[in-house]
């Protein structure tokens, strides 16, 4: 067999597709492999080059892989789609990995070692139970507010309806009823305890971690955004700005130019949603802060007045991606600017 140089792997849950060719461009194999198999194979060949497809299980087949001295590269599955000829089957996408990956200009992913993955999964475990959390908080308030019984939203108003179907001396709710939300009241704050339990474990980790510490001084940006930034972002120097940084988060605008006319639409929400939200969140919170007396950059107090308020939120958090990745590029501490005015 001729020497293969690259290889494109193709992933799915238990058979996987193999696309090798040689340096002269020749198909040496295509085929395809059981789970048990692929370590076996991935071992028995020379060291190459190898693309996968960055989803799920990407970034442990791309370790395990790498042991063996092979160089892996993690690509978006949306820009190895251009080079699919015809029909999606496996063996065309496997073939298509295998022709993406020596592009010059392609785009790749950073591999997650097994403790950046788990710094992760901390992160998305949060996000699900204060999701589930809020779902269960609106169905609360929901079925309270068919007997009558209003409360306003956030979790300190859910507090006091707890406290209410608690109480057996409140008449306002039927027998069935009151068994009903008393295990959603439960369950409320069960979630709440174990939600406060992670934060401790992040804080902890973002104290430990002075990147993550330093990203804490910008306003704006607390332990949960530092540590999100740190497990999603893992080389930020990958970027080449911080305009790209926040171009990938999708808070920057859509472009749809040609003929020499620049037109720029809505963000394109493209990226990390949940990093987009938190910072979304972050620099809202800034702006409401203004709206108690506290001083503002002078760009943004202009933005406020020439555009609505969320558009201002978004662009200051376009400024706060900006600075995370200057922070964590360069270096130091956030400073304030030097021209402070009231919103």
């Amino acid at each position: 067999m001729e020497k293969i140089t690259t290889i494109g792997f193709d992933l799915a849950k238990s058979i996987f597709q193999v696309h090798a060719v040689t340096g002269e461009g020749k198909v040496a194999v295509r085929r395809s492999l059981r789970r048990s198999q692929v370590l076996d194979f991935f071992r028995s060949i020379e060291p190459c080059l190898i693309g996968i497809e960055a989803c799920g299980t990407a970034h442990y087949w791309a370790n395990a892989i790498g042991e063996f001295g092979h160089t892996v590269r993690l690509m978006p599955p949306a820009y190895v789609k251009a080079y699919v000829k015809r029909n999606k089957t496996d063996a065309a996408d496997a073939e298509a990995i295998c022709e993406a990956v020596t592009r010059p200009t392609m785009r790749f992913v950073p591999v997650k070692t097994a403790e950046e993955q788990a710094a992760g999964m901390v992160l998305k475990t949060r996000e699900l139970l204060v999701r589930q959390r809020s779902q269960m908080s609106n169905a609360m308030r929901s079925h309270m507010a068919e007997l009558g019984i209003i409360a306003a939203t956030g979790m300190p108003s859910i507090a006091k309806l707890v406290v209410i179907v608690r109480d057996e001396e409140d008449h306002r709710l039927p027998t069935s009823a009151r068994a009903a939300l008393l295990e959603m009241g439960d369950q409320i704050e069960i979630l709440t305890g174990r939600i406060e339990k992670l934060d401790c474990k992040i804080v902890a980790a973002v104290k430990a971690d002075d990147a993550a510490r330093r990203l804490t001084t910008i306003p704006g940006v607390g332990p949960i955004i530092a540590a999100t930034v740190c497990a999603s972002v893992p080389d930020p120097a990958g970027f080449r700005t911080g305009r790209d940084l926040a171009a990938w988060i999708g808070i920057t605008p859509r472009a749809n130019s040609s003929g020499g006319k620049e037109r720029l639409g809505k963000i394109s929400k493209r990226g990390n949603k949940q990093l987009r939200t938190l910072l979304v969140v972050g620099a809202t919170s800034i702006l409401k802060q203004a709206r108690r007396g506290a001083k503002l950059p002078a760009w943004i107090a202009s933005v406020l007045e020439r555009r609505p308020y969320k558009v201002a939120a978004v662009a200051l958090a376009n400024k706060i991606a900006r600075t995370i990745w200057a922070l964590l590029v360069k270096g130091g501490t956030y400073q304030a600017p030097t021209i402070m005015t009231k919103a």
